[in-house]
């Protein structure tokens, strides 16, 4: 993200005001526009010039251009590194990367092998978009990931292989009824697992803590600027790596809900007309339609659940922040995706 580009000036955090629900909507929508995937290596570059030169004050306002550049810059670079995410593991790309996987999952029907390769891949997906996304100021060890790894295909496997077991055993349901439960499996597993990969994923954050950074007034922030000071980390909290790791979670259960549960309900419905019962093959394109429309629109209203940015109370973290707090007794970190 721009954070991590050349110069002391901070850009604005948004062009819609992210104190509001809508506002990070609208803002989440730029991050996970897929249009954002077809920037060129030069278009970067220029972007990145862009910015930058805002940031060392050779450029004195906002415009539509640079407004661009920073969406540009938001959406493929980690705000840590400032190095691109690698591109299927963008959230600007994750309705596409995970468009085939979930329509795999939500195949009526599966097999026990198939049930079990698609949560595999689910997880798979899951732990390289986690990892590519986690907050940086402290690494993920090759042994931890592959230890969460292992641990949240199980997860995942074993409540999907369990509940498909469960259900058909519920004679006291009508037909219809286990049908719709049966729909509903993978999104158990998947919201189950995913929020259990954050947590092992990032569970050496919550270990070790995640930089934590004063909140500055405009005049303040101001100064520092023109001094060509950057914001420097007061410290790494535990408690406030646990809140990130903790909505992050949260934010991907909300994300998985209406992904994995209104596509399926709504193909038990059509698979009931006469239309789409004299045409099989048309299931398929169907599902995939309904997966990708839901999953367009609910994306950006996970994220936007939480701040990206999160500023907090210093005198709920540990007591070595209470004393080195910003304005209003205010410390900000990055939450992660």
């Amino acid at each position: 993200m721009s954070a991590s580009l050349p110069g002391s000036r901070d850009l604005p955090a948004s062009q819609y005001d992210l104190s509001t629900y809508w506002g990070r909507v609208r803002h989440s929508a730029d991050l996970s526009d897929p249009r954002t995937l077809f920037t060129s290596s030069s278009g970067l570059e220029h972007a990145k010039r862009l910015v930058t030169q805002y940031k060392q004050g050779k450029v004195q306002s906002m415009s539509p251009d640079l407004w661009t550049a920073k969406k540009i810059i938001d959406s493929t670079l980690h705000p840590d590194t400032g190095e691109p995410v690698f591109l299927p593991f963008r959230m600007s790309c994750f309705v596409l990367s995970n468009l085939v996987v979930t329509a795999g999952m939500l195949t009526p029907n599966l097999s026990t092998v198939g049930t079990l390769g698609w949560q595999i891949t689910n997880q798979s997906l899951n732990v390289a978009i986690n990892a590519s996304n986690a907050n940086k100021s402290t690494p993920i060890s090759t042994s931890t990931m592959v230890q969460s790894y292992f641990l949240a295909v199980g997860a995942s496997c074993g409540v999907a292989l369990g509940l498909n077991s469960l259900v058909p055993r519920l004679k006291r349901l009508s037909p219809g009824a286990r049908t719709i439960l049966t729909r509903l499996v993978p999104f158990a597993a998947v919201a189950s697992a995913g929020a259990l990969n954050v947590f092992l994923m990032r569970g050496e954050e919550i270990r070790r803590g995640i930089d934590v950074f004063p909140s500055e007034s405009d005049a303040a922030k101001e100064k520092r600027e023109s001094a060509g000071l950057p914001l420097e980390s007061i410290g790494k909290s535990k408690k406030a790596a646990t809140l990130a790791v903790g909505e992050t979670a949260l934010s991907r259960v909300l994300n998985s809900s209406p992904i994995m549960v209104l596509p399926p309900l709504m193909l038990v419905r059509l698979q009931r007309t006469a239309w789409l019962s004299q045409r099989p093959r048309m299931v398929l394109p169907i599902n995939l339609g309904l997966i990708l429309t839901t999953s367009i629109f609910a994306l950006p209203l996970a994220l936007a659940a939480f701040p990206q940015r999160q500023a907090v109370k210093a005198e709920s973290l540990e007591e070595d922040f209470w004393t080195k707090a910003g304005e209003g007794g205010m410390v900000e970190f990055n939450r992660g995706i």
